[in-house]
């Protein structure tokens, strides 16, 4: 094997001297163009010569003996005419003489034009030269003698005379006649011929043509079909699940050209279906990983909630002892300084409680269930009813659509929102909060809009942010924690969450929730737009 053999691919040095399907197409179509072309010229010459014999017989042939029996006719009518003429020597006998040489003469015309035969020709001149004969030598002779000398001029020997020449007339009449029956005879021979060689060649041309179409099918059958049919039974074995299963097909340049290109794609799926079984194992790997993580999680916030607020409590308790024990004895600055210490420690119990809600956001859920969300906001401001009295604000709800979630953390969620709404408040006019919803599309748009003192363009990203506060604590209260919690949950019910910067008259956040099935199915959830009545709660601040 040269160097050449070996650096081109098995399968590319099987198909170099194979013909591709679209080469025995091509072939296969040259064939048939040139067949047709053949039987094209075949039909055609066959008709030519049929239309040909036809037209022979019918326009030539059949007018000219037409012509011939005129001429006969008319070459009788001279005769009876000067007959009658020489007994009677009246010149009204002698008509149908004068109108037989005109007949006579037209006829010969005619069937000089008609017709080229040199036999039928000849017979023509034969019966002109006695007609001729005839006429000079007896019939013009009796009628100038009668008409000077009149009728009893004319002898019998001379009328006998004239019959004998007449009747050379009449043979060579009849041998006209006899010529063009053997003529019309041979025409019609020749018709007939022309119409077997003609519905034998058309014959020819349909078994040709069929036995054509036969040997193209099976040409097909075995250049394209068989290959494609074991092609398709390949794939389809390899689609049932057989991936070792060989693709090879065989047949033209083409066909195995792409049997080998199926070959390679099953070579590449079957690496692919190894490489993601390595994939999901290690994945598996990792979720048991992450389990893990997830359950020292779950011990960290145990942790956090228990042990790590044990130790701030009684750092808050003992001090708060140590001031009433020994106030008397404490100046001012210490008692500030033990205040300072006890707000300290209850701010760290409120900052591991907000990290601890921020944590299980997501991470410890409930089973999802279809619920009105309007029916979670009123759960939201019965917690929030301390805030409203003393904000002095009310909370307007519209109609709200149903969801399938957590029902808790949309809960969570509007008393966030709502508690900031009704926190930073303005302090010319009491806060007044409105959520609505509109569908748009394949989501629930949710505003939630107040009066309050309103959020700058510039923080509308900062204000996502854990721990992110845009007003010092003296001023309003909280761990910044709130809206942080807002986006996670929106963001694990698959929504979106943002400011709206151009609201001018306070602040306005819109949700877009997915639009679910169920939703599709019930609808919003009904019911008039409220003023709702918040009761006992409480609320995360930013």
């Amino acid at each position: 094997m040269t160097a050449d053999e070996t650096a081109v691919p098995p399968p590319a040095r099987a198909r170099a001297g194979r013909w591709s399907a679209q080469g025995w197409v091509n072939v296969m179509l040259l064939g048939m163009a040139l067949l047709l072309c053949v039987s094209a010229v075949t039909g055609a010459t066959a008709l030519q010569n049929t239309a040909e014999v036809s037209n022979r017989l019918a326009d030539q042939i059949s007018p000219a003996r037409v012509e011939a029996e005129r001429l006969q006719a008319a070459l009788l009518n001279q005769e009876t005419g000067l007959r009658g003429f020489v007994i009677t020597g009246r010149d009204e006998f002698l008509e149908p003489y004068m109108t037989g040489r005109q007949a006579e003469q037209r006829s010969m015309g005619e069937i000089r034009r008609l017709i080229s035969d040199g036999r039928l020709l000849r017979e023509l001149v034969e019966v002109e030269r006695r007609t001729a004969l005839w006429r000079a030598q007896h019939a013009e002779p009796m009628i100038a003698l009668i008409r000077e000398q009149g009728p009893e001029k004319v002898g019998a020997a001379q009328v006998e005379a004239g019959r004998e020449a007449f009747e050379a007339v009449r043979a060579a009449l009849e041998a006209q006649n006899a010529a063009w029956t053997r003529v019309r005879d041979d025409a019609r021979a020749d018709l007939e011929q022309s119409r077997v060689v003609r519905d034998a060649a058309f014959l020819g041309i349909l078994t040709v043509l069929l036995f054509a179409i036969i040997g193209v099918a099976v040409l097909l059958r075995v250049v394209v079909f068989r290959p494609l049919e074991r092609l398709g039974a390949a794939s389809r074995r390899v689609t049932g699940g057989d991936f070792a299963h060989h693709v090879d097909t065989g047949g033209p340049a083409d066909i195995a050209a792409l049997s080998h290109d199926m070959e390679a794609m099953r070579e590449r799926i079957v690496a692919e279906l190894e490489e993601t079984r390595l994939a999901r194992q290690q994945l598996e790997e990792q979720a048991t990983e992450l389990r893990r993580s997830n359950a020292e999680l779950e011990q960290f916030a145990y942790v956090a909630s228990h042990d790590l607020q044990e130790p701030l409590r009684k750092v808050a308790s003992f001090t708060q002892m140590l001031e009433q024990r020994y106030g008397e004895q404490l100046d001012d600055r210490a008692k500030q300084y033990i205040a300072f210490a006890v707000d300290g420690a209850k701010r760290m119990q409120v900052l591991i409680n907000e990290l601890l809600t921020f944590s299980r956001v997501g991470r410890v859920t409930r089973e999802p269930v279809t619920f009105g969300l309007e029916e979670t906001v009123s759960m939201a401001l019965r917690n929030l009813t301390a805030a409203a009295e003393e904000s002095g604000g009310r909370v307007e709800v519209g109609t709200l659509p149903r969801m399938t979630g957590d029902r808790s953390q949309f809960v969570m969620l509007w008393q966030n929102l709502i508690g900031n709404a009704l926190k930073f408040r303005h302090p010319d006019r009491a806060p007044v909060v409105r959520v609505d919803a509109r569908r748009e599309g394949a989501e629930w748009l949710i505003s939630v809009a107040d009066n309050g003192i309103g959020i700058d363009a510039r923080f509308a990203d900062k204000i996502f942010i854990i721990f992110q506060r845009l007003h010092n604590r003296e001023a309003y209260e909280g761990t910044g924690i709130g809206l942080a919690i807002c986006r996670k949950i929106v963001e694990y019910h698959r929504g979106r969450i943002w400011l709206d910067t151009g609201y001018t008259d306070g602040s306005r956040f819109f949700i877009a929730l997915p639009v679910t099935d169920e939703e599709e199915e019930t609808g919003p959830s009904g019911g008039e737009p409220a003023v709702a009545e918040p009761q006992e709660g409480a609320v995360a601040g930013l």
